[in-house]
């Protein structure tokens, strides 16, 4: 019987169609571009394996091309039945991540991997700031991802997959001390990982060691592919790194050759987010507004996100709505979310409302209204999604409207509780 790359037996006879399938795995797991591709050649070599029409739905989702993924998956549905137990269960629990139940996919994984610990395809949905976990909207999603790895990782000794997404775990929970050999031993083994060179990154950034984020990653980045997945979202990183050091004209130079939505390729909600938080966060540093640039984000979050409902997606365009004086829009949004969290459809509760709300007031120079939609919901707001350094723009608007409402006090407090790593927030007037 044929495994693939973690012992795992899967059930094709064609020796090239596993070839493939491992091959478009591990292009997924690095984030480099054409795991669809590998995925295609898996199937054109055996057209009836489940496991590879799985892996083109996947990547297709992440891609943000959800038609393509649902068709895949159906493929493989169609290909399930007599399948082996865990490869049954496998696809059973892809269908659940490809229609959205993302609960009941969180619950399918845990017990699929009780008995396979090693299906890292199962695993993977699971993890980092934009996973299932990552975007469930519950309380403690931190420290839930970090208990699920901690207790997988004897199944996965010394794998550059796992050891990368279990630092990111760690990291994003303050042990920067256990993260950071972690992603030095999985760059070692695979240099050409993306998602490894991003995790790298918020490693530097959780230490404040901005230069030295800015020199690995100017280094790491002219060979990666602009078609990729983080393409955009490593820019994005580098680009913050000079915005931090002074370097401005170097910064936004980045965000118009891979952050602007007009230019890059990257999936749609990984776009929007970088997007408006690179344009607000050089604005909260003392940047002039530029409309022209906010005016692209704000289309682009329209075009792809006309309706509310991913959390991380609606601040960042509830933010784009505000820059733009879109007032309509943000009373829709604000209507929306309130249908979703009365359908118990919100898994984020108050959190994305509040956001949106604290956003609109401080664009209107309401301080005060800005720090009443935000500060009760601030200790939670973890639960929109994302990284502590992509979250840093709720902080920083936060403490950029204490500032402005000569609350001196409360800036005070809010820097002592303040994590400690990265150095002071990038917020004009911090220093005064």
């Amino acid at each position: 019987m044929l495994t693939d790359r973690y012992g795992l037996t899967v059930s094709t006879a064609s020796t090239a169609a596993r070839d493939f399938y491992v091959e478009g795995v591990d292009l997924l797991f690095s984030g480099n571009a054409g795991p669809g591709d590998a995925f295609e050649r898996a199937i054109a070599a055996d057209p009836e394996f489940a496991l590879a029409h799985v892996g083109k739905a996947r990547a297709s989702q992440l891609r943000g091309d959800m038609a393509p993924a649902r068709a895949a998956m159906e493929q493989a549905k169609r290909y399930a039945a007599g399948l082996p137990p865990r490869e049954a269960s496998h696809v059973a629990y892809y269908d659940l991540v490809l229609s959205g139940q993302g609960d009941a996919a969180i619950a399918a994984a845990k017990a699929h991997l009780v008995t396979w610990p090693r299906d890292a395809m199962v695993l993977s949905p699971c993890t980092s700031v934009f996973g299932l976990i990552g975007f469930s909207g519950h309380s403690g999603r931190e420290q839930a991802q970090v208990a699920l790895l901690d207790g997988l990782a004897t199944h996965y000794g010394d794998d550059w997959w796992f050891n990368c997404q279990h630092a990111f775990a760690l990291d994003e929970t303050g042990q920067r001390d256990l993260a950071r050999p972690k992603i030095e031993r999985a760059m070692e083994q695979n240099p050409r990982n993306a998602h490894g060179a991003h995790i790298r990154a918020h490693v530097y950034y959780e230490d404040g060691e901005m230069a030295a984020a800015r020199d690995y990653l100017t280094a790491w980045l002219p060979s990666y592919a602009r078609e990729a997945q983080l393409h955009c979202h490593i820019n994005w990183h580098l680009a913050l790194c000079e915005l931090t050091l002074g370097n401005t004209d170097a910064a936004w130079q980045r965000f118009d050759d891979a952050i602007d939505p007009t230019v890059t390729v990257c999936p749609p909600l990984i776009v929007l987010a970088d997007g408006a938080s690179f344009l607000w966060r050089a604005e909260l540093a003392g940047g002039a507004r530029d409309t022209a640039r906010w005016a692209k984000v704000h289309d682009y979050a329209h075009k792809m996100f006309p309706r509310s409902g991913v959390a991380f997606a609606d601040v960042h365009a509830a933010l784009a709505d505000a820059v733009t004086g879109d007032q309509s829009a943000i009373e829709t949004r604000l209507r929306e979310l309130d249908d979703l969290r009365r359908d118990g459809r919100l898994p984020s509760g108050p959190l994305t409302p509040a956001v949106t709300k604290g956003f609109a007031a401080f664009l209107r120079g309401d301080w005060n209204a800005t720090i009443a939609a935000i500060a009760p919901v601030f200790p939670e707001h973890e639960r929109i999604g994302g990284s502590r350094a992509q979250r840093d723009l709720v902080g920083f608007t936060l403490l950029k409207a204490y500032l402005n409402a000569d609350r001196l006090d409360d800036v005070r407090d809010m820097l002592r509780c303040w994590r400690p790593g990265p150095g002071e927030p990038l917020v004009d007037g911090v220093a005064r």
